[in-house]
């Protein structure tokens, strides 16, 4: 039975608190714990030496007395037997072995369940009299882990609150997706993740949305923009365009003299305000004056007779 260095299994120094030694115990616990490492022969191992090391350091009085005796912790028994002989207070006073006392023989076994504690841990600490509080009757509770997916919808789908339904570990999970929901948005559903560890809290499941874009429409937060191809005859003289919204239909006036890159406000007639009902931005229609090619000769002729009347 070898010393065992408690205070390297967590990875923490001999100063460290007793903070310090929760936080790198629950760490340790959770990144080992069993029930994540089904069949893990090795993370088993590990997570009972943190169990015995978080035995031993979160409790003063074992810390103390761990700190005390060292590597003669084989020999801890018989020295604190003689220390009540000299009128001595257990786990208080000289060490004998700091001063060059005789090795004493090893004359003391606890009677811990061997598969949770180490024959070192049993040795310096005892069994049932020395106060030792049993694991598998005060586990330790964890929050599950927080689960990540990913959902791809359109800008079409998104224009409107509705339900999707996605896979995650083998589990249907049916969401509503509000709205106006933004591209990289991430909607959050708690206690949606992996199950808790002995009776501690699901985790959460955060749904990352992404949005493939392929329509004639850009985005850009709640407003939408879209270029209109016009005729230079409309431009010039004016009249009606009809035009696509994401909703529908819409008849435009056209003022004479258009000029190319004239861009008109629809109001209320972009993208969903996310989470806020019958509330929209606006389009930003952008005009795109096309000019006539092949030109019959007549209509060289009267372009000619304008530009003469400049």
């Amino acid at each position: 039975m070898s010393f065992i260095d408690y205070y390297k299994i967590l990875g923490i120094s001999k100063d460290a608190s007793e903070a310090d030694i929760k936080k790198a115990y629950r760490k340790l616990a959770r990144q080992h714990h069993p029930d994540l490492n089904p069949n893990d022969k090795e993370a088993q191992q590990k997570f009972q030496q943190l169990n015995e090391a978080n035995e031993v350091l979160s409790d003063p009085e074992k810390r103390k007395k761990y700190d005390e005796y060292g590597e003669n912790w084989m020999h801890a028994e018989e020295i604190e037997k003689m220390k009540r002989q000299h009128g001595q207070s257990p786990n208080g006073g000289e060490n004998p072995f700091d001063s060059g006392g005789q090795a004493w023989s090893e004359a003391y076994s606890g009677n811990f369940d061997e598969s949770q504690f180490s024959d070192f841990f049993s040795n310096l600490f005892g069994g049932a009299q020395s106060g030792f509080r049993n694991r598998g009757s005060s586990r330790n509770q964890f929050r599950g882990q927080d689960l990540n997916a990913e959902l791809q919808l359109n800008l079409h789908q998104v224009y409107t609150t509705h339900k999707q339904e996605l896979n995650v570990n083998g589990k249907n999970i049916r969401i509503t997706i509000p709205a106006g929901i933004a591209d990289g948005q991430t909607i959050k559903l708690k206690s949606y993740g992996s199950p808790g560890i002995n009776g501690g809290p699901a985790g959460d499941l955060y749904i990352s949305i992404h949005l493939n874009n392929s329509s004639i429409f850009s985005r850009k937060g709640d407003d939408l923009y879209k270029a209109e191809k016009l005729d230079l005859y409309t431009a010039v003289l004016g009249g009606e365009k009809t035009i696509e919204t994401f909703d529908g239909k819409v008849k435009l006036k056209i003022k004479p003299g258009t000029q190319n890159g004239t861009q008109v406000k629809l109001k209320g007639k972009g993208f969903p305000v996310y989470k806020k009902e019958n509330h929209f931005g606006d389009l930003y229609i952008t005009y795109q004056v096309e000019l006539p090619t092949s030109l019959s000769e007549k209509e060289k002729e009267l372009f000619n007779q304008l530009k003469n009347l400049k």
